[in-house]
C-alpha cells in the first residue's frame, strides 16, 4: 500500500459498541455461513472491530473473479446489501458491519435470496476504508442511515467529516459515486456542508437505484421524519 494515500484516524469511532450475544438463529446461520462469506481473519489491534496497518484483502481473490466494488459501511442487518446484490449481480459488495449478530442476521438473508456477491468485514468501516483498498479501487461508496450523533460535543464521532471526505475521494475511480441516506434534517445538513464545496465531489442528489426501503427506514417515516438521500459523483 502506499503510505502517502490520505488516512483516517479512528480512535474516535462512529458507532456505539453493542452486545455481541446471539439469538439461537443467528447463532445457526453464523455457524453455516461464516467460513464462506465473513472475512474475519484480518490482524487488529486492541479492540476487536479494530484492523492492523499490515491488514490486506485481495478483493478478486475473495469474490473468485474481477468485478467492480461496493463497499457498504454499516451494513446492519443486510437488507440494502442483499437487495441490492440481487439487482445487480455484476457487482462485488463487501459490507462492513461491527454487530456480530446482525452479521449473522446478514447471512441469513444472502443464504435465503442465493446471491453470491455479498462479503461481510466484521471491523470498523471507516478504518477498513483506509486500511483495505487501494486509491480508485472503489466504484460506490454506501454510509445508509449513519448514527446522527446529535449532542454538539458528540459531533467529532459523525462518519461523515473532512478527513473521511478526503479518503472517499481518494478510494473512489474517477466518476465513482457516494450514496448517502438519512432521516435527520441536521444530520443531511452536515453533509451538505462537508461535501457541497469539497473539489473532490459533484452532487448529483437521488434516490440510490434498487435501494429498498429497510426497517430503519420504515421507522423513520412513521416517526414523521423526512429521508434526505444525497449521492456525490467523484469528479474525474
Amino acid at each position: 500500500m502506499n503510505d502517502q494515500r490520505p488516512r483516517v484516524r479512528r480512535e474516535v469511532v462512529s458507532f456505539v459498541r453493542r452486545s455481541t450475544r446471539m439469538n439461537e438463529s443467528q447463532r445457526k446461520a453464523w455457524d453455516a455461513h461464516r467460513d464462506a462469506w465473513v472475512i474475519d481473519d484480518l490482524p487488529m489491534v486492541e479492540m476487536h472491530t479494530s484492523l492492523a496497518p499490515e491488514a490486506t484483502i485481495d478483493p478478486a481473490a475473495i469474490f473468485g473473479r474481477a468485478a467492480p466494488l461496493a463497499v457498504e459501511i454499516g451494513s446492519g442487518a443486510g437488507e440494502n446489501a442483499v437487495a441490492l446484490a440481487l439487482a445487480r449481480p455484476e457487482v462485488n459488495i463487501i459490507a462492513f458491519e461491527v454487530f456480530l449478530p446482525a452479521v449473522a442476521s446478514t447471512l441469513s438473508r444472502i443464504a435465503r435470496a442465493g446471491v453470491t456477491n455479498v462479503r461481510i468485514i466484521p471491523r470498523d468501516g471507516a478504518q477498513g476504508l483506509a486500511t483495505l483498498f487501494g486509491t480508485g479501487e472503489l466504484a460506490e461508496l454506501w454510509t445508509f442511515f449513519p448514527d446522527p450523533w446529535h449532542k454538539g460535543r458528540h459531533h467529532k464521532r459523525r462518519l461523515v467529516n473532512p478527513g473521511f471526505a478526503d479518503l472517499v475521494a481518494d478510494r473512489l475511480a474517477p466518476g465513482g459515486l457516494w450514496y448517502l441516506a438519512t432521516d435527520w434534517a441536521d444530520y443531511a445538513e452536515h453533509v451538505h456542508e462537508v461535501l457541497d464545496e469539497h473539489p473532490g465531489f459533484a452532487a448529483e442528489h437521488r434516490r440510490m437505484p434498487h435501494r429498498p426501503e429497510t426497517k430503519y427506514e420504515r421507522r423513520g417515516i412513521e416517526a414523521g421524519r423526512r429521508i434526505h438521500d444525497l449521492a456525490y459523483r467523484r469528479r474525474a
